[in-house]
């Protein structure tokens, strides 16, 4: 799970998290490519891949976070084939596991395509609570804001994204209730092995302590991208030192601030003068974490291991649809959320 910080307003997080989800308009200019395990963006289907979740909360008040949850799930077609996935393996002559059997089983129970991951989604996010308590909105008494900010998580969550793009989702929160959503969003990222990229402004040092990975994005550039333990060596390294007690998140936007930076500055035998964003992030490319992040870059990934589940390559959802002893494959056409 990646943390994306910035300095300022307009750096071009919610640009950058756009671009990554298939998101931008048609009509922006743009240059450099992205690709998902060396797939380009017209080779599969990025918005059905991806998800990407704003800092805004938008939810039918009337519905419960249950019914909300579960609707949510049934519009973006998910619901465990069982009875194609059981017809392969038979084929493939593959003897299942009995627990995951068993689950695939009362996964794929008419009418109950959706319950069981949604349940899991409701106790990993703290939402059992309020599970059946309605929404609401400006007119109906509902669930709190850091409530709503977890079922607006869940939606993606119970959709067939592995990857989630989460645009300060901190604004309006509390920093305990911050905290809360982001540990939750950990514990189901590294236990359903996704991906998270969240941008956060000013995160507490409890929260900042929660993630693997962290990028700063200032000024359009990337002042550093690489795992949380190595970004104050980078610091070091480029002459600036936290202070004691001192917030690491704070410190890592306020040196890269004209009028903030100063007072990082570590050796006090040499001259001080402002080390401009440019000058960090062209630092970064020697430095060994932008080294061998650059080194992996160089290399195309090999298509040829890439899951075939990794990527979502079907335009429009589909579910399974049981009538008698027959079953059929519906596409959920014109739905969405």
């Amino acid at each position: 799970m990646s943390m994306e910080s910035s300095s300022l307003k307009g750096s071009g997080k919610t640009t950058l998290l756009l671009a990554l989800a298939g998101k931008l308009s048609k009509d922006l200019k743009f240059s450099g490519r992205v690709t998902y395990n060396g797939h380009g963006m017209d080779e599969f289907v990025p918005q059905r891949t991806s998800a990407y979740i704003s800092q805004y909360d938008l939810h039918i008040g009337e519905m419960t976070v249950r019914e909300t949850l579960a609707f949510s799930a049934r519009c973006q077609g998910v619901g465990p084939h069982y009875a194609e996935l059981s017809r392969r393996e038979t084929a493939a002559n593959i003897r299942p596991d009995p627990d995951i059997d068993i689950f695939m089983k009362a996964a794929a129970l008419e009418g109950q395509e959706s319950n069981i991951v949604t349940d899991y989604i409701l106790k990993i996010l703290g939402l059992e609570i309020c599970a059946d308590t309605m929404v609401g909105d400006e007119m109906i008494r509902g669930i709190s804001g850091g409530q709503k900010k977890r079922v607006t998580t869940g939606e993606m969550l119970v959709g067939p994204a592995k990857v989630l793009f989460m645009d300060e989702i901190s604004t309006g929160l509390d920093s305990s209730t911050t905290f809360q959503i982001v540990s939750s969003l950990r514990q189901s990222i590294h236990i359903l092995n996704g991906t998270a990229l969240i941008s956060l402004l000013q995160p507490a040092p409890e929260t900042y302590e929660l993630f693997d990975d962290i990028i700063l994005l200032t000024d359009g550039q990337i002042v550093y991208q690489g795992p949380r333990e190595n970004v104050l060596e980078f610091y070091n390294y480029m002459g600036f030192k936290c202070p004691e007690r001192k917030g690491v998140a704070d410190f890592l936007q306020e040196v890269t601030s004209r009028k903030d930076q100063e007072q990082y500055w570590a050796h006090k035998d040499s001259p001080y003068r402002f080390v401009t964003v440019k000058e960090f992030s062209e630092a970064f490319q020697s430095f060994h974490v932008g080294q061998k992040l650059g080194d992996q870059l160089v290399i195309p990934f090999d298509k040829s291991k890439n899951h075939p589940a990794a990527l979502t390559t079907n335009v429009t959802p589909q579910i399974l649809a049981r009538k008698g002893n027959d079953t059929a494959v519906l596409p959920l056409e014109g739905r969405s959320l």
